[in-house]
């Protein structure tokens, strides 16, 4: 079993930036690989960033490419998400997941396992 804790968020002004974090806790954190999703209100769960589980491949969603950076610590069990640039329609909520089982599946939600309790970001123009 995976425990997830996301930290980090909070209200930034347009144009700034914050970092995510994501501790994880149970299984092996090493040998999975983890991902990023945000949920703003009243709409779907959508991707934005995933990482392999050494570190070595990252992939990011469309509206995020260019502002956001994946990166892991494997040592502290750590996701984190760097988040620059930020715009008014970035503002939701954002959850940390893990893929234990390298899902075929990298951008849905389906793709993942275990998921953390989410971390409201809130970006103000």
């Amino acid at each position: 079993q995976v425990q997830l804790v996301e930290s980090g968020g909070g209200l930034v002004q347009a144009g700034g930036s914050l970092r995510l974090s994501c501790a994880a806790s149970g299984g092996t954190f090493s040998r999975y690989a983890m991902g990023w999703f945000r949920q703003a209100l009243g709409k779907e769960r959508v991707f934005v960033a995933r990482i392999s589980a050494s570190g070595g491949i990252t992939r990011y969603g469309d509206s995020v490419k260019g502002r956001f950076s994946i990166s892991r610590d494997n040592v502290k069990n750590t996701v984190y998400l760097q988040m620059n640039s930020l715009k008014p329609n970035d503002t939701a909520t954002y959850y940390c997941a893990a893929d234990t089982y390298i899902t075929t599946s990298q951008a849905s939600p389906g793709g993942y396992e275990y998921w953390g309790q989410g971390t409201q970001v809130t970006v103000s123009s």
